[in-house]
């Protein structure tokens, strides 16, 4: 594609933090469309329908559970891409760190009615109509109902619907991962509660240092998912790490089923993927999602590489489309635009008819003005609290 050209001559003259913003958001797009065409497949399932590994964008296939008109695969991105290209929209709009509020007031009415591209329908759409019902919540519980954005997620199917497109609350508190936890737990109380909460709090974290100025790596950020991850989260997250370590390749650790193993007594959806077990996605201080801390294993066994770590997602299945987003998102930040595998993304730009770029570039600005605010703010408070120390020496 022509407009490929500029992207790669702008590659050294990016600032960092714009590098690392950029790699993300398209390597988290990437990820999407890839592991699009494996979600809801076990591994052997995949491995039988292929013919062996999926190693890059697959053919279409049929995907019943939404529409009979809809087509999973083949480079399109799916509604994980469609829901952070939104969130991106909502804080580059307002230009500040957000709350649930803005959840409710601005993410919400861009999601019911305005139109966009649907790249699996092939048709102009609302995101409303091409989400699942975890996240169609969202619109009933904070458009029709009017519940508090606060705790609007209440109730709600407990997934990682507020995960899958959480890194954006990362990247604009790049280097703070603490305060990107913080302020995803406060954004998606008005969509999830429980461990599906808490994924996305700690999915912002670990994106949050991956973007970090100063740099990072992938050890850094599993120590972050580590320390900050609480109850059934922070023991899978511990649980799938240490089964990861006994592998140099995901080819042998998805084929293993040992990743599988560690994460299953975490998982309420049990082993029949589209068929979930009684008690599923029910509220709990003992279980988590099963996408992010499998994430963090292909990030881990990969170490940091953003095609590897997608393709450890996809070929694992199950909900591989999240996998493989989230687990890009981390490694895009680490890399920066250097890492991003611009084959890739260059078929999932033209097969969704969507820029995967220019999202990148719009949070990126975002980001920068974010920060300069936060610096201002922080400068005027230390000069506050400094008169008041001058003021009784």
């Amino acid at each position: 594609m022509t407009a490929n050209l500029s992207k790669t001559k702008n590659r050294a003259v990016l600032p960092t933090i714009e590098s690392r913003v950029i790699g993300s958001v398209v390597c988290a797009a990437v990820g999407d469309a890839i592991g699009g065409a494996t979600e809801g497949w076990s591994h052997d399932a995949v491995m039988e329908h292929w013919g062996g590994f999926v190693t890059g964008p697959a053919p279409m296939r049929k995907q019943k559970t939404i529409s009979p008109l809809l087509e999973r695969g083949n480079g399109r991105f799916t509604d994980d891409t469609l829901m952070t290209h939104l969130m991106i929209e909502t804080i580059a709009e307002l230009g500040r760190h957000i709350d649930a509020f803005d959840l409710a007031d601005v993410f919400v009415p861009k999601m019911a009615f305005d139109t966009r591209w649907i790249p699996e329908l092939q048709v102009e759409g609302n995101v409303l109509s091409r989400v699942f019902l975890a996240e169609k919540y969202l619109v009933l519980k904070l458009w029709s109902v009017k519940t508090d954005p606060r705790e609007a997620g209440v109730g709600n199917a407990v997934n990682c619907g507020a995960a899958m497109y959480a890194s954006p609350v990362g990247l604009i508190n790049a280097g703070r991962p603490e305060r990107a936890y913080d302020e995803a737990i406060s954004v998606f109380g008005a969509h999830q509660s429980s461990y599906g909460r808490e994924s996305a709090g700690v999915l912002a974290a670990c994106v949050a240092e991956a973007a970090s100025p100063q740099g990072s790596s992938v050890e850094k950020v599993l120590q972050v998912a580590q320390e900050l991850a609480k109850d059934g989260t922070r023991d899978a997250i511990f649980s799938v790490l240490e089964a990861a370590n006994d592998f140099e390749d995901w080819r042998e650790a998805v084929t293993s089923g040992k990743i599988r193993q560690a994460i299953a007594p975490f998982d309420t959806v049990g082993e029949k993927y589209r068929d979930p077990e009684m008690g599923a996605k029910m509220p709990s201080r003992t279980k988590s999602i099963e996408e992010l801390p499998v994430a963090l294993a292909m990030l881990s066994i990969s170490g940091g590489n953003p095609r590897e770590t997608i393709l450890g997602g996809t070929n694992y299945g199950r909900d591989a489309d999240s996998i493989a987003s989230m687990g890009g998102a981390i490694a895009g930040a680490l890399g920066g635009i250097d890492s991003i595998p611009m084959d890739w993304a260059d078929f999932v730009e033209e097969a969704s008819q969507t820029s995967i770029f220019e999202p990148g570039r719009k949070l990126a600005e975002a980001t920068v003005r974010i920060a300069q605010g936060d610096l201002a703010k922080l400068r005027s408070e230390l000069d506050s609290i400094t008169g008041v120390l001058s003021s009784h020496g």
